[in-house]
């Protein structure tokens, strides 16, 4: 029997425990100039480590950040492209594998691929379940606020 759990709450995805992995999508060519994918690159920097993993759309370049992992789930070639469901379902099954053999229980995500890449959250949502419903994670996403 699996317990996975899934919530969604309103926030700053930045402000979750320390004992959350991340992940975000991102393009092969790692630009990361737009977006949420610009804090990521300036909280965990990185970019040389993660440039020579070359890793293809479909796939998820992974760093470690003390306890936890953040994942670039690459999910388009460049940063103008669009990406397609099915490369962001290949990058959550390549997380997935990581995850699995990394003993990950926690993750934290935005509504991955739903702001400037435009997929539609419901969609997006019924992928990321199908992915690890399985599994014994516990899963929160964040969804941003502005600060008014």
């Amino acid at each position: 029997m699996s317990s996975f759990t899934y919530k969604e709450i309103k926030g700053d995805l930045f402000s979750c425990k320390s004992d959350y992995s991340m992940c975000h999508c991102v393009a092969a060519d790692l630009r990361m100039g737009k977006g949420i994918a610009v804090k990521f690159r300036n909280k965990f920097g990185q970019l040389l480590n993660l440039q020579k993993q070359n890793v293809q759309p479909g796939g998820v370049a992974i760093i470690h950040d003390q306890q936890r992992y953040i994942y670039y789930l690459i999910t388009k070639k460049s940063s103008w492209g669009k990406p397609t469901y099915e490369l962001l379902h290949s990058s959550l099954i390549a997380m997935r594998q990581h995850m699995i053999s990394h003993q990950v229980t926690k993750l934290a995500m935005p509504r991955i691929g739903c702001g400037l890449d435009g997929l539609k959250w419901p969609k997006v949502k019924e992928l990321v379940c199908t992915v690890f419903q399985l599994d014994a994670l516990e899963l929160v996403v964040y969804n941003y606020e502005a600060q008014k």
